[in-house]
């Protein structure tokens, strides 16, 4: 998973940058509210650390702003040497999913991290169908279906789909893609994400009568919705 983490001590976010990056996950650290701020404008984490001492604002300010801000339910995880009853209600109160005090310990971390994402994002356990009318997932054979029509798609084009329909109604952004699908942070240019999707929303022919729309987000990435949500919104 991407995972952000915002810790003004280099030696603390190295740290648990270690340990998120050893089980599998993708971390990226910043040291201010500011930069992770900004990071989070234009890119797409699926749980956010953070500290609440930083040098240009405060842990819990940083979350208000990201309930407030983001149109996603990002799991937040707070991690801080204060250990006082109002301080966690506090941290809790402005939006945070979970609270660790310092010094933190791995295992526990880690699974703390787990239990927000199994809870926070979609299903993504190794049953062998998934479906989406009128699309349909074989994971075993990585093949798509649409109605009784089986689709021909390459390998990534089945992972970028798969990916793009198990987080319908989320913004996700090119970087966030290529990590997820390609395995890569920033080697492949963003144009093979713009390349893939076009060929995706052709061969599956995703569009509102079929129930589904595709969009393209300027400077983003891509959102695939539901009509009933476009309608809604």
């Amino acid at each position: 998973m991407r995972i952000a983490i915002l810790e003004d001590d280099p030696a603390q976010q190295e740290l648990i940058c270690c340990w998120l990056t050893e089980s599998g996950h993708e971390c990226h650290g910043y040291q201010s509210g500011n930069t992770c701020r900004d990071a989070l404008r234009r890119e797409t984490f699926d749980l956010l650390i953070v500290d609440w001492n930083l040098p240009d604002t405060t842990g819990p300010d940083v979350v208000v702003w990201v309930r407030e801000n983001l149109d996603w339910n990002i799991p937040v995880l707070f991690t801080t040497s204060r250990d006082r009853e109002e301080d966690i209600v506090h941290a809790l109160q402005s939006g945070a999913d979970d609270y660790m005090t310092k010094p933190i310990k791995r295992g526990e971390t880690l699974a703390r991290i787990s239990a927000l994402l199994r809870r926070a994002l979609p299903d993504n356990t190794d049953n062998e169908l998934y479906s989406c009318p009128p699309f349909e997932f074989n994971l075993h054979n990585q093949q798509v279906s649409v109605g009784d029509q089986s689709v021909n798609l390459t390998n990534k084009e089945f992972q970028l789909a798969l990916l793009l329909f198990r987080n319908s109604g989320r913004l996700l952004s090119r970087s966030y893609i290529l990590e997820n699908v390609w395995g890569v942070r920033s080697e492949l240019s963003t144009r093979t994400v713009d390349t893939h999707v076009s060929r995706l929303r052709n061969k599956l022919g995703i569009r509102p009568d079929r129930g589904w729309r595709l969009n393209a987000v300027y400077h983003h990435g891509y959102r695939l919705e539901t009509a009933e949500l476009l309608e809604a919104g």
